[in-house]
């Protein structure tokens, strides 16, 4: 799972600038010749070759050449995966690190969001009624 972190980090560090976030916005819409991206952003080329070198480098982007222009689009598979992978790390799972992390290091699946070992206990150690989530007070 450390692989899948760095590997979303490193692809969310690339899209943390508004304007590489822009440029995937554009290219959303379908494929575009760096021209076209050089006039909409009123910039250098060599600093939208930059943004492009690392959209293209993470695989967000995909890029053919004709003559002398350069044609970009989004890879949707990469940005499938990153959105399969968010969705994962947003929702609740059986095998979450959060579980692992609430259960001391131990393995397993459990209901108990709070600081109970064992749901069954009858004082799970929570201070109130408001803080208990598995159920015992």
């Amino acid at each position: 799972m450390d692989k899948v972190y760095n590997d979303t980090a490193k692809i969310l560090k690339v899209l943390s600038d508004p304007k590489r976030l822009r440029i995937v916005d554009m290219l959303s819409c379908g494929e575009l010749c760096a021209c076209e991206l050089l006039e909409a952003f009123h910039i250098t080329q060599p600093t939208l070759s930059h943004d492009m070198k690392q959209l293209v480098n993470l695989k967000l982007v995909n890029f053919r050449r004709e003559g002398k222009n350069v044609y970009y689009c989004l890879n949707q598979s990469t940005l499938n995966n990153l959105q399969k992978t968010l969705d994962i790390m947003f929702s609740d799972k059986p095998d979450c690190i959060c579980h692992k992390i609430l259960n001391n290091g131990r393995e397993g699946d459990s209901n108990c969001d709070c600081c109970c070992d064992d749901e069954s206990e009858s004082d799970c150690g929570c201070e109130s009624d408001r803080d208990c989530s598995c159920g015992t007070k």
